[in-house]
């Protein structure tokens, strides 16, 4: 996308400085058509990966949860066999639905923040060179947000994924583990790590007044540890 974008205003800019276009606005409303063809080109796009890309998300998922859950189970003793139910269906839709509508909107606002830059640029009398330099600055941004969507998502839908499964083998209370990866820990997550906070999977904890379950909030990467009646 923006490879395609950069090729596409150097196309239509060409050689002559943005100043030039104050005097004949025909060429502007033809560089904002330019702008409007990508912006349909690549939503249309980012819309089609996203299903497939969000599926095949939703699917690495949940086998790797069933996994990891079967793995811990057989090592306390426990031997499960999961087979898809209405729960873990619903979660699956859930995490699908956020995914996609996550992927879906890297691309226009992405193009949001494109058409700014190049009106800005008109406004002040900038040049193609000065544009296409903000241009590869502004793929910095969108690069880390789509960074960030991958790194929540992972999170948020494993978390979602195994408190469906610990549920349904009936365990519903869970101890809460701090990952201490976090450059910028929140100082209420990381108490409730040393505080081995213990508290019921169906609620959360109750952390900063609020219930919430590991995972859940943006760039948290906590984790919840079941408890096993016997097995601590």
């Amino acid at each position: 996308m923006q490879k395609d974008t950069v090729a596409e205003l150097r196309a239509a800019w060409g050689p002559t400085a943005i100043t030039e276009l104050a005097a004949d606005m025909s060429p502007l409303s033809e560089r904002i058509a330019a702008l409007s063809r990508l912006r349909d080109r690549w939503t249309k796009r980012f819309a089609e990966l996203a299903e497939k890309i969000g599926q095949r998300f939703a699917e690495n998922i949940t086998r790797h949860v069933d996994r990891s859950m079967r793995s811990s189970l057989r090592r306390g003793g426990f031997v499960v066999n999961w087979h898809p139910t209405a729960a873990q269906t619903e979660g699956y839709q859930a995490v699908l639905a956020e995914n996609v509508g996550l992927i879906k909107s890297i691309a226009p606002k992405y193009h949001d923040q494109i058409q700014g830059m190049v009106m800005r640029s008109v406004v002040a009398g900038g040049d193609l060179h000065q544009l296409v330099g903000d241009l590869q600055r502004e793929y910095g941004v969108t690069r880390r947000r789509a960074e960030l969507i991958a790194r929540d998502q992972n999170n948020k839908a494993s978390a979602v994924m195994t408190r469906i499964r610990q549920q349904e083998v009936g365990i519903d209370e869970a101890i809460w583990v701090h990952a201490g990866a976090a450059k910028h820990p929140r100082p209420s997550h990381v108490k409730a790590g040393k505080d081995r906070l213990r508290y019921k999977i169906s609620e959360g904890a109750l952390i900063d007044g609020e219930y919430i379950w590991p995972g859940e909030k943006i760039n948290c990467g906590c984790i919840g540890r079941p408890v096993v009646e016997g097995f601590e």
